[in-house]
């Protein structure tokens, strides 16, 4: 196997894991909190990757994306975390924020990856792997968050959309839902997501931590 791919797959690795893990949790957690605890009896409000992995999202589609578009676009997914959202105290505003748990999770860290790049830097910490790791887990939690964020179902932009349309116009929406995995995949294999989308979002996402991290880079001269 080729080194520099074991290198690049040692980079992502736990960037990816967390990235998944802790979005999966986020939902789940939320959901506790505002009524239901589907998610926690069945042991999904957890930081252990193997109750998320998904053999095909989390292990196969990423590789092949990799092969496929020689590395310029990795995309996947982990197991869904159960919602009931009938449980719910709000089922409609609880949903929405349930669903926006999961990116929220992955902007957090993204911010933490970057706090961890400034602290090496202000500390002379000259290590590629560790330095590569942490851009890598910026870059990752911004991607993966932005993804999700797209307004189409099953993703979680599409729950929010869902929740913030009127109720006929989102039951209509909701019927897209069955075919969203296979819109998302088209558009991800003709470039339209990540031109349209995720490029420039990104963009404003890597804008936003360099101005919350640049007061903290500058207590370190």
């Amino acid at each position: 196997m080729d080194p520099s791919l074991i290198q690049t797959i040692a980079v992502y690795a736990l960037p990816v894991i967390f990235a998944i893990t802790l979005h999966e949790a986020a939902h789940g957690y939320a959901a506790r909190l505002l009524g239901d605890n589907t998610a926690y009896v069945l042991g999904r409000v957890s930081m252990n990757p193997m109750r998320h992995i998904d053999p095909i999202g989390t292990i196969v589609i990423p590789i092949v994306l990799y092969f496929v578009t020689s590395g310029a676009f990795m995309f996947g997914y982990a197991k869904p975390v159960p919602v009931a959202f009938g449980n719910l105290r709000n089922p409609r505003w609880g949903g929405l924020w349930v669903a926006a748990a999961g990116p929220g999770s992955n902007f957090v860290q993204a911010l933490l990856w970057g706090v961890l790049a400034v602290m090496l830097a202000a500390f002379h910490v000259d290590e590629p792997f560790l330095t590569r790791m942490a851009a890598a887990g910026v870059s990752v939690n911004l991607v993966f968050g932005v993804l999700n964020l797209f307004p189409l179902l099953p993703l979680d932009g599409g729950r929010i959309l869902s929740a913030l349309l009127p109720v006929r116009a989102s039951i209509a929406f909701q019927k897209i839902e069955p075919y969203g995995f296979w819109i998302v995949m088209a558009l991800i294999m003709t470039n339209a997501l990540t031109r349209f989308w995720l490029s420039p979002l990104v963009n404003v996402g890597y804008a936003a931590v360099s101005a919350v991290l640049n007061p903290l880079a500058s207590l370190f001269p």
